[in-house]
This record gives C-alpha cells, structure tokens and sequence, in this order.
C-alpha cells in the first residue's frame, strides 16, 4: 500500500506534494488551458498586427489639398473656424482631390507613416500586455475550478479505496455498494464487489476444505491407532491376530493413498492445464469405460454407451481424469441392477460428454452441493464406500480450468445426468491419432 504522505525532499528543500490523480487532474487541464490561451492570443497579436487601425490613410494614397484665405474671411465659432470659400475654389478643392495620385509632399508622407507605425506598436504592446494579464488571472481561475471539479469527479474513487483498505480476509462479506451515476467508477465499484463475493466464496470453500480434508486425513490415523492400542493391550493375541490388524492397516493405507492422490490430482486441476493437445473424446471415454466394466458387471448395471467423435483441445491427463471420474460417479452412486449411460458427440463445434445414472432420488436443491470436495449426498459429508467425495468436484475442477462448464440435473426417478461441454478446438491441421473422420462406436452391455 503506497504511503499517502508528502514524500520528503532533501534536507532544506520544501517537500512536494504526492501527485495524486486529483493533482495530475488539475495540472493536465490548467496546461490545456494554457496552451488554447496562448493560442488564442498569438492569434489576435497576428491578426491585428496585418490590419492597419481605423481612420488612418494608407502610405500610398493620402487625400490632401493646400489653399489660402483672405484672414478677413475666417471667423471664430466654438472650436472650428469659419471660412467662407467661394465656389470656384471649391471646384478647383475637388478637382485636385480627385488626381490620380493626389498632390503629397514627401515630408508629409513620412511624417504620417511615422506616426502610424508608432501608433500600432503603442497598440500591439498594450493588447499584448493587457491580454497577459488576462490569461494569468483566468488561468489562476482556471486551476482553481479545475482543482474542486477533478475532487468532485475523483470523489467516489476516495470511497471506494477507504472501503477497500478495510474490507480484510475476515470482513469479505462487506461490500463498497457506491451510489451515483452509472459511469466508469461506478463500474470499477461493482467489478471489486463481484470480486469480494467471489474471493469470500473461495475463502469460505478453502476453509471447509481445510477442516473436511483434516478430518478425512485424521480419522484413519486414528482408527488404525485404536486397532493397535487394542491388539498391543490383549494379552491373547496370536500371530493370526497381528495377521488380520496387518491386513486392515494396509487396507486403511490404500484408503489414505487414494484419498491423497485426489487431493493432488484436485489441486493439480486447479491449478490449470499443462501443455494442450488435440484429443478425441470419444477414445478417451471408450478406454474408461472397459476399465469400468468389472465394477458395472459386479453390480449388474445395464450399460449403454453412444461414442462419436468429438476432438478437443486440453491435457490429456486431466481429462482422462475427469472421464474416469464421471464414469466412476455414475456406477459407484448406482443401485444394483441399475442404468448407466455414457455419450459423447460434437454440438455446434464443442465436444460434449454426457453421462446419465439411476441411483438414489437427489433434490433439485443439493446438486449444486454434491460438486464441492468432501460432500455427499445424506448428513455425513463422506461415507466408507471407498469414495471420498472428490469425484464430482475434481470434474468440475478440470472443466473449469478447460473452460468447459458443466451442467448437473437430477433425474425424477432417481439418478443423476451431467453434461460436461469443452470449448471448440483451435483451428489447425493437426490430426487425432487413432480416431477416422465419420467413424461411430456404439455397444452396450
């Protein structure tokens, strides 16, 4: 978190103040300002520097006559005089004004061109001058308006960072919840209160995984514990005693050693893919379920499987895993002389792996429950059937982190049917070993 005082200059030097956004702000639109201000009046100082000021004659053309009077003829009156010019001198007035060019002494010319130029200088200096002055103060203005519009504006950012800085790991349920204008910041505010829920979830489904991955680890530990307190305190113990404590020990090993291997292959599905290769869903499914075939043969399952060819990209690892575990969900949570049915396809590009099992009536409601880790259908998140209750969670582990998503709904009858759907392959000319283009596996048993 950045230190929000003044950062300190060297020893002697005035500190400057921390260029927040709020500052930057005002700085940006004051330069702004400036610049159209300086602009402006270059503009004007141009401008008015080509145009000669008005009732000034040009040096080229300058109307001008000379004539004299009897003295007798002129009379005061206020500030003009009064002469009285006949009208033959008037005629000849018009006449010489109307020459081409008029009569102008050089003397002349030069005195009123001179007193033209400095009239002009005395001006531009004065707009240029006064025009300054103008812009300093308006720009002062400026800043200042600046300076309480970028805090008016930047206003709800303030909230929200104080809210942010106490919203904690253990207060994620506090949301910033601002008001106002739909605009950028209050869209910034809603994206961090959408990221709290999701970081409030993930912390609440960490912390049920941490307790629930504990008591699974702890509970054989202690039973094979009270079996050999048990054996070691009867006196009448046998070799064929220690024999059969042995064999439940290691029984009670395997136990742990798959459930380990979940917990791994679930953080590893967590954590993302590793190299992506073009894959066909439909090989990968074929292999899982012969491997399966014992299992649906000893509960007497009917099974049916439809496989067409679907190709992906993904990890082949992963996703063997999530077909095994599917496939595995849907005959452990079976009823005996039950129904089973695997199928994968290719919709809209996507492939598709669908898996549908009778079983125990699931409410609508505890779906979305049985994808957590350690959560079973009944009161007891997990049951000693050799499953642990990762299965489904590690499926929608490995999908998410394919992007694929995963649908889940539950049967009327009993049972359950989950549809994964893969994100479309890159286009490429790779080609899938060991699948042909328009081939069809379909059995069932």
């Amino acid at each position: 978190m950045p230190d929000p005082r003044p950062r300190p200059g060297p020893r002697g030097w005035p500190r400057l103040p921390r260029p927040t956004a709020r500052l930057r702000l005002t700085v940006l639109y004051s330069v702004a300002f400036l610049v159209c201000g300086v602009a402006v009046l270059a503009l004007t100082y141009l401008l008015f520097g080509r145009a000669a000021p008005a009732g000034v004659p040009s040096a080229d053309r300058v109307p001008t006559a000379e004539m004299t009077v009897p003295s007798g003829t002129v009379q005061r009156a206020g500030r003009y005089d009064i002469v009285n010019v006949p009208v033959t001198v008037l005629r000849q007035l018009n006449e010489a004004l109307d020459e081409k060019p008029p009569v102008i002494s050089a003397a002349q010319r030069a005195k009123l061109i001179s007193e033209a130029t400095v009239q002009i200088n005395y001006d531009k200096r004065r707009l240029l001058i006064v025009s300054a002055i103008a812009l300093a103060v308006i720009a002062v203005g400026a800043a200042a308006i600046g300076w309480i519009i970028a805090g008016r504006v930047l206003r709800p950012l303030s909230t929200i960072t104080a809210a942010a800085r106490q919203i904690s790991a253990s207060s994620l349920h506090e949301r910033l919840a601002l008001n106002g204008p739909d605009d950028e910041l209050k869209e910034l505010a809603d994206t961090l209160d959408s990221l709290f829920a999701r970081l409030e979830a993930s912390f609440d489904a960490q912390r049920r995984f941490a307790a629930n991955a504990s008591h699974e680890l702890r509970t054989p530990l202690t039973r094979e514990r009270a079996l050999l307190q048990v054996t070691l305190a009867d006196p009448a113990s046998t070799a064929g005693t220690w024999q059969a404590v042995s064999r439940e020990l290691l029984a009670s090993n395997a136990e742990q050693e798959h459930l380990i291997e979940a917990l791994l292959t679930l953080a590893s599905s967590e954590g993302g893919p590793g190299q992506r290769e073009r894959l066909d869903l439909a090989a990968i499914t074929s292999a899982d379920l012969d491997a399966a075939r014992p299992a649906i043969s000893r509960l007497g399952l009917n099974a049916a499987a439809d496989i067409q060819p679907a190709i992906l990209d993904g990890d082949p690892l992963l996703v063997q895993q999530l077909v095994a575990n599917l496939i595995d969900n849907g005959v452990r949570h079976n009823i005996p002389g039950g129904d089973i049915r695997v199928a994968t396809r290719t919709s809209h590009g996507r492939a598709v792996l669908s898996v549908t099992n009778s079983g125990q009536v699931i409410p609508p409601a505890e779906v979305d429950r049985l994808f957590q880790p350690f959560q079973r259908l009944g009161p007891r998140p997990a049951r000693r059937d050799g499953g642990h209750g990762l299965g489904l969670s590690i499926v929608r582990a490995i999908a998410t982190a394919h992007g694929a998503t995963t649908a889940a709904r539950a049967l009327p009858g009993g049972g359950l049917a989950v549809d994964v759907v893969f994100l479309p392959p890159m286009p490429g000319p790779r080609a899938v070993p060991g699948i042909q283009p328009g081939t069809r596996r379909s059995h069932t048993e």
